[in-house]
């Protein structure tokens, strides 16, 4: 089926935005290396692709919720969405890249019921450490954002049920939200909550803002006008503003994804036309981080540029194969009226490079 929009280029693009910028800090841990980072020293294309999958989710999401909003069935088609491609990524860094990665006996000190625990709580295979003498001695640490995007789910469902989603109160909750993402000691009363409800503050506090916002672009749908004309005067806005950690948090999520949400709905036959193609993002990002530290472990020499191109091809047929073979399946056992709709693939999260304030 072919989408009359380009989320699904988007979400690719950004997938790849995700493994250019690992291409330039894993190599050493070197951050400042990488291109935004050594442009605006407030954040990376990592960072940036992180918060704009958040931004398509937050639209998405509300959408599926709107069109199917009973418990049941939505949780059901998230936890098909989320659980498959996830588990078995985990099973292929734990047992194959893990061990292709370990300078030690690695399974003497692999404990089951912590990588199993891992997978429940949708966390970063937690395994033995692996790849000693590189910066980030982590199997797949990208996967450390995709319980926050989970958690995000949650929020839609708990406030679906409530009957409390009118477009009044997802506004004030993006309004909280952002303030209290300008200032991270507000989100300090978050620590006394369970971990596996808010994780670190700081973050879903982050991640919930840009959610938030993709949220109100979609609720205000008929209302919001995407003109090229007003997209070229925000631009230099936005690049202006990411010179300040503040600014840059305050105008990414409202200018910033006025841009994106008119990237998204542009008319672009060749764009849209990925939508017909299978939707390897939620792969890619998946294995992109332990595509790219085992080509780092057998080719040490490698520069950016090379490590990103062969990641790039790798990880893109990792990710066909993870459709193929199991996204797509469990996608099937939706119900029949879900399959007609399109369904947002997880936000793709970035790995090392964390929210700093929380991090």
């Amino acid at each position: 089926m072919q989408h009359k929009n380009n989320f699904n280029f988007l979400r690719l693009f950004l997938a790849v935005l995700v493994l250019l910028s690992h291409s330039y800090e894993l190599i050493d841990g070197n951050r400042n290396r990488e291109i935004l980072t050594r442009i605006f020293n407030t954040i990376s294309l990592g960072e940036l692709a992180v918060d704009s999958f958040f931004l398509i989710s937050g639209y998405l999401i509300l959408q599926s919720w709107e069109r199917s909003p009973k418990l049941q069935v939505f949780l059901k088609k998230r936890i098909l969405r989320i659980y498959p491609g996830f588990i078995v990524a985990s099973l292929v860094s734990a047992y194959v890249v893990g061990p292709l990665g370990a300078a030690t006996d690695y399974f003497a000190d692999f404990e089951l019921f912590q990588f199993f625990k891992s997978l429940v709580l949708l966390q970063p295979p937690n395994i033995p450490p692996v790849f000693p003498g590189q910066p980030y001695p982590f199997v797949n640490d990208s996967m450390w954002t995709i319980s926050y995007e989970f958690r995000c789910y949650l929020m839609v469902a708990l406030i679906g049920i409530c009957g409390l989603l009118s477009w009044r109160i997802w506004l004030a909750l993006s309004a909280l939200t952002l303030v209290m993402a300008l200032s991270p000691d507000s989100a300090s009363p978050l620590a006394n909550l369970s971990w596996v409800l808010v994780g670190e503050p700081v973050s879903l506090i982050h991640f919930l803002c840009f959610f938030f916002a993709g949220g109100c672009f979609y609720l205000f749908r008929h209302r919001i006008h995407y003109r090229f004309t007003w997209v070229l005067v925000l631009i230099p806005i936005l690049l202006l503003s990411l010179f300040n950690t503040s600014t840059a948090q305050l105008l990414l999520p409202t200018i910033g994804a006025y841009i994106l949400f008119w990237a998204a709905f542009a008319p672009a036959p060749i764009l849209q036309r990925v939508g017909s193609y299978p939707d390897i993002s939620y792969g890619v990002y998946l294995y992109g981080w332990p595509v790219q530290k085992l080509l780092l472990w057998y080719c040490p020499s490698l520069s950016p540029w090379l490590l990103f191109m062969l990641s790039c091809g790798i990880s893109f047929v990792c990710g066909l194969l993870s459709w193929h073979f199991v996204e797509k399946p469990f996608l099937q056992l939706k119900t029949a009226p879900a399959q007609k709709h399109q369904e947002p693939t997880p936000t793709l999260l970035m790995s090392a490079e964390k929210i700093k304030a929380g991090r």
